[in-house]
């Protein structure tokens, strides 16, 4: 049995931390086969996050809440997962867009399976997404784009469903560079170039329609971020350390 941390980046979310994380509590104690902990990484929120998080923290001996006093969904991910002593570290989003019986899955392919990183992706053929057209034009043309910079083989970098074992967090976490959300691909270029194993889950999605994702300024992230993987391959530092 493993110690599984579960991480929910927050920002600005008051109107619905409380409920996501009953519905996520919930499926947990109902037959989930790891001990766990549900850590809430608040980073930054200009509204009563925190303190809705305080409260859940106070209210459950299974919750944790974590204030990060920089905003950044990478920056929340580095703070909580680096700071866990747990075995597996995962997280999702806070909408739970991703239907939580692929959480299982995902955990079993680190705890079980002998892999080191594991993901969400809403592009496998197996997977069941519902989202907009333009959105979906964009991803695939994003993913298609790290597949030909970089021969990589996952299918989708940017879904908010990964879990990541305790080797690969130290190993891998303080080579990132991004603290935003180029974080999830950086980590996947990085796990697949160095030689983890890494595998993919499909899952069933349905989009948010009250994302906080700004398109236009994280695609211009997102391709500054690979132009520098592109240049720099820290992914090298990694294998002449192994």
């Amino acid at each position: 049995m493993a110690n599984v941390d579960v991480v929910i980046p927050v920002y600005n979310e008051e109107h619905v931390l409380a409920q996501s994380v009953d519905t996520l509590r919930r499926f947990l104690s109902e037959g989930f086969a790891h001990q766990w902990r549900i850590l809430i990484a608040d980073n930054a929120s200009t509204d009563n996050t925190l303190a809705v998080a305080q409260g859940l923290a106070e209210k459950h001996a299974d919750v944790a809440s974590l204030h990060i006093p920089q905003k950044g969904r990478g920056r929340a991910l580095k703070a909580s997962w680096l700071g866990s002593a747990a075995d597996v570290v995962s997280y999702m989003d806070v909408d739970l867009s991703t239907e939580l019986e692929a959480f299982p899955p995902l955990i079993e392919a680190i705890a079980s399976e002998g892999y080191e990183v594991s993901f969400g992706s809403r592009l496998s053929p197996a997977s069941d997404t519902h989202r907009s057209l333009k959105r979906q034009f964009i991803s695939r043309g994003y993913n298609l784009m790290i597949k030909a910079l970089f021969f990589t083989r996952f299918s989708d970098a940017q879904c908010g469903f990964k879990a990541v074992s305790r080797r690969a967090v130290q190993e891998l976490v303080p080579l990132i560079e991004n603290n935003e959300w180029f974080f999830d691909t950086e980590l996947l270029i990085l796990a697949e170039k160095s030689g983890y194993p890494v595998k993919e889950i499909p899952v069933r999605w349905l989009e948010d329609p009250d994302t906080r994702v700004n398109i236009r300024k994280t695609v211009w992230e997102d391709i500054r971020g690979l132009a520098r993987l592109r240049l720099r391959r820290p992914w090298r530092a990694v294998k002449a350390r192994a």
